[in-house]
Parts: structure tokens; C-alpha cells; sequence
């Protein structure tokens, strides 16, 4: 299966260029900018009509702190729905044999934005809804130390991941790990694919704008292949036929 993965168009999801051949494309919040809802609820509504028109079979959304239309429910995930649109919100859809979680929560930095939640509660939300057996984790935000670099309000620099989403990953390992909510700030680099040795899991941020520069995208968000449970069922079921079908022809001799 063929992957786009994208994140924080910020309103210029018109901009991006739609890669061919792609079988499902997931995006991990944060397609609208104003903090009062009724002025992001048009931004939101906009970018349900262009991504429900892509030519893609399954489509994702999850939200991030600046949907906040989403969050006082002025936009609804029945929106998303009747759009042909799977909306996860610490939740979870099966594709393909694929499990995939989807949650907006990230921690809160003091900004009053939507789905933030207090560090010291990540732990024990992450332990409680992201299943063992999981394939696929989309989150806004980035796991502790995994392209989550960003700028405190003294200009230094840190990372702002969550550790608790980082503890839970390292537990699950899922195949794919996706987020954004942290873009490209000066020359450090968020964006891209990541892979870590000690983990069979790939880690993606898949913003698309650079800071200070909306309006200017810095990426077109990352695509990527995985090999489905069902690609992967078809497989032992066709060598399953050619060893029965070589077996009947045997014994029909033998006889």
C-alpha cells in the first residue's frame, strides 16, 4: 500500500502537489489558523471539500490545536464522514488488516489551544487507548525526541515531543508512527521519514509549511510504502495452492 502522508497545510493544502498511485493519504491536523472557532470552522470546511475531492480510496483526518471548530464541535466528525472521510479522534478504523489509532491530543505548552492535555495525564490516556497490537499510530504531535525540534520564548532550542507517546511506541512498536505540529524553524529540519535501529517503527512528520513563511510550503509531505496484513494473507494463500495443487497432481499419480 501506497502512503501520503501530510500535515499542517494551515489553509494551503491547495499548494501541494497530489503524488500518483496513492492508495491512501493521512493527514495529522492542524488544516485551519484562527483560535476563535467560528472564524476556523470556514478554513476547516474548506479543506474537507478539497481533500474529500482527492482521487484517493481511503482518506484520514485527524485534528490538531488549531482546529479549534473541530474541537467546540462546529465542525463534527459526521461532516468528515458524509465527506468520505475517516476521522479518528482517539479512535481507531481497520484497513486492510492494518490497525490504526488516531488522536489530536497533544501537550499543553500554557497556549489555550484545542485537544492540549497536561503532560503528567499523557501517560496513563496513551496506556489506556493505544492497543498492543496496533499497526499505525497517527498523532498531532511528535513522540519525545523523534524531529520534534522547536525554539522555547528565550530562542533556545529544545524538544517539545511527548514522552509518555515515546514510552507507549517503544512498547507497541507499530510499523508507522505519523505526526506534525512541529515544522522546520530556521535550518533545523523536521520534516521527513526517521527509522530507528532498535524499533521496526517509521517515524514520519509530515508538515508541510515552514514558520514565519505560511504561504510557502518547505515540503510536500512524505509517501511511503507498507505491506498490508491483507497483501501479506494473499501471499501464504497462493503458496498455500501452489503446495495443495502440487500434492493432488502427486497423489492422483501415485494412484
Amino acid at each position: 500500500m501506497k502512503i501520503w502522508h501530510i500535515s499542517d497545510t494551515h489553509t494551503f493544502h491547495n499548494l501541494l502537489e497530489i503524488p500518483a498511485d496513492i492508495d491512501m493519504v493521512i493527514f495529522s491536523g492542524d488544516c485551519s489558523n484562527p483560535r476563535d472557532p467560528f472564524a476556523n470552522e470556514p478554513e476547516v470546511r474548506d479543506f474537507i471539500d478539497w481533500y474529500s475531492a482527492l482521487s484517493v480510496k481511503h482518506k484520514i483526518f485527524v485534528a490538531g490545536n488549531h482546529d479549534t471548530s473541530i474541537e467546540k464541535r462546529l465542525v463534527t466528525k459526521y461532516d468528515f464522514m458524509n465527506a468520505g472521510i475517516i476521522y479518528l479522534e482517539n479512535s481507531y478504523t481497520t484497513i486492510e488488516g492494518l490497525k490504526i489509532f488516531g488522536s489530536p491530543y497533544t501537550p499543553s505548552f500554557g497556549f489555550g489551544w484545542s485537544f492540549n492535555k497536561d503532560r503528567t495525564k499523557l501517560d496513563r490516556i496513551w496506556r489506556n487507548i493505544i492497543d498492543i497490537d496496533t499497526d499505525i499510530i497517527i498523532n498531532h504531535g511528535p513522540p519525545k525526541g523523534i524531529l520534534d525540534i522547536s525554539f522555547d520564548r528565550n530562542g533556545a532550542m529544545e524538544r517539545c515531543g511527548d514522552k509518555s507517546l515515546m514510552n507507549r511506541v517503544i512498547e507497541v512498536r507499530p510499523k508507522l508512527v505519523l505526526f506534525g505540529h512541529i515544522h522546520n524553524c530556521e535550518d533545523i529540519i523536521n520534516q521527513g521519514v526517521l527509522q530507528i535501529s532498535t524499533l521496526p517503527t517509521k517515524f514520519s512528520n509530515g508538515s508541510v509549511v515552514k514558520d514565519g513563511r505560511f504561504g510557502k510550503l518547505s515540503s510536500n509531505g512524505n509517501v511511503f510504502e507498507i505491506k498490508t496484513k491483507k497483501s501479506l494473507f494473499e501471499k501464504v494463500k497462493y503458496e498455500l495452492g501452489r503446495v495443495l495443487h502440487k500434492y493432488s497432481r502427486t497423489s492422483k499419480t501415485q494412484i
